[in-house]
């Protein structure tokens, strides 16, 4: 679980930075029962992109897997709009369960 972990991090938190122009934050959470919840949050408040499937983005494309390898790999996954340090914006997030 820490190895698809910390890839669902690094999309989500990578997106964040690469698509605004602002601040962006990371948060991990661990529930009593074993889920892990990772959100980011950015300035941006407008909706992510739909993912495309996986099958459908090409191997060798260098953009557009991120929330494709987050669809694939996490039970859940969604995003809100927020507010965070004074600014609007979105937390795009995924939760694992217990393997």
């Amino acid at each position: 679980m820490v190895d698809t972990a910390e890839l669902l991090a690094t999309e989500l938190v990578s997106n964040a930075v690469r698509h605004t122009k602002g601040p962006a934050a990371l948060r991990v959470r661990r529930t009593p029962e074993g889920v892990v919840w990772i959100g980011a949050w950015d300035t941006d408040p407008a909706p992510p992109e739909p993912p495309q499937p996986l099958g459908q983005v090409a191997e060798l494309v260098e953009e557009g897997r991120g929330l494709a390898l987050i669809r694939a790999c996490a039970d859940y996954w969604g995003w809100q709009p927020s507010a965070r340090f004074g600014n609007r914006g979105k937390f795009v997030w995924c939760e694992l369960g217990v393997a």
